[in-house]
């Protein structure tokens, strides 16, 4: 199955959809092509954020979050992206299912 910078941008719109009202807007905001200036410092101190995670507050989270506001403006970051996020959701679904069978659904009172 072919993967395309458009995939991500289509994830990340509908990621941005299911935030609340002013965290979307936040993120819309963020993402208009005029904001470059801004979203390079926000991507950088992400980055870095997430290289000292062993600092309170900090933490690896912020890596990813750094690398999908640069590949707004980079975009051969989005195919590599697109790729790790399907990785990440087929490996979740596999240890989800891993877990039913383990340890039963978690239907249980």
């Amino acid at each position: 199955m072919s993967v395309t910078p458009a995939d991500w941008d289509r994830r990340v719109t509908a990621l941005s959809e299911k935030l609340p009202d002013r965290a979307r807007r936040a993120v819309d905001w963020l993402r208009e092509p005029s904001r470059f200036w801004i979203r390079l410092g926000a991507a950088i101190l992400f980055i870095l954020g997430g290289i000292f995670s062993i600092l309170p507050v900090l933490g690896l989270w912020m890596l990813p979050l750094g690398l999908a506001l640069l590949s707004q403006d980079v975009p051969a970051l989005k195919v590599p992206l697109e790729h790790a996020a399907r990785w990440l959701e087929r490996t979740w679904a596999r240890l989800a299912a891993w877990w039913r069978r383990r340890f039963g659904s978690s239907d249980r009172p």
